[in-house]
């Protein structure tokens, strides 16, 4: 088979993740974007400097790294200001994410490489997929998943809000699973969708 790029997204507390090792562990190579994202906002990463530029010296910690609660606090319900991090975010983690997949290739032209990202269609950039995967579930799960793990109600509820709801980005996938049943019937959707873009490319 030819290399497949592979996006992967899906709703807060869908269970994407758990989809994404399972893939891994079929034999598709997964970077996480959202890890990348992490990885730009560390000092000397390449969105370090431009986001203290950007928002001021209040966004830095005492150890000299970005708060990343409180940078999200400064954005939080305002678009202008949450687009102007993501235009310096971005661009940023989309080169670590190239460089990643370079270093594949390298040395497994043909392989699957997947990429997990929550806001894969919100920005864009799922139009550089050959396949997209949506993970969904219910909302009330979403919303029991997301507490059993320490979110706050409210902070989950806003996280939701700031998402494309889940029918929407039905509209962009090309392959659904759905998380709603037990984790014995989540490897198996995904199983069969991992073998059908095997076949497939």
């Amino acid at each position: 088979m030819k290399g497949l790029r592979v996006g992967l997204t899906g709703g807060l507390a869908c269970g994407k993740s758990f989809v994404g090792k399972t893939l891994e562990r079929l034999g598709a190579h997964l970077i996480h974007a959202d890890e990348l994202g992490h990885a730009a906002l560390e000092p000397g990463g390449e969105a370090y400097e431009p986001v203290i530029r950007e928002f001021g010296s209040e966004v830095v910690d005492t150890e000299g790294r970005i708060d990343r609660q409180r940078l999200a606090a400064m954005v939080f319900g305002n678009p202008e200001r949450l687009a102007k991090l993501n235009a310096i975010v971005h661009p940023a983690v989309y080169r670590l994410q190239e460089e990643i997949e370079r270093k594949i290739r390298a040395t497994d032209p043909q392989s699957m490489v997947v990429v997990e990202a929550a806001i894969l269609i919100e920005t864009g950039t799922y139009k550089n997929y050959d396949r997209i995967i949506l993970v969904t579930c219910e909302e009330a799960q979403q919303m029991e998943r997301a507490l059993s793990r320490g979110v706050p109600r409210t902070d989950i509820e806003a996280r939701i809000s700031r998402q494309l709801p889940l029918a929407t980005k039905r509209q962009f996938a090309d392959f659904v699973i759905d998380t709603s049943g037990t984790k014995e019937d989540t490897i198996l959707q995904t199983r069969a969708i991992y073998e059908s873009l095997q076949n497939s490319a």
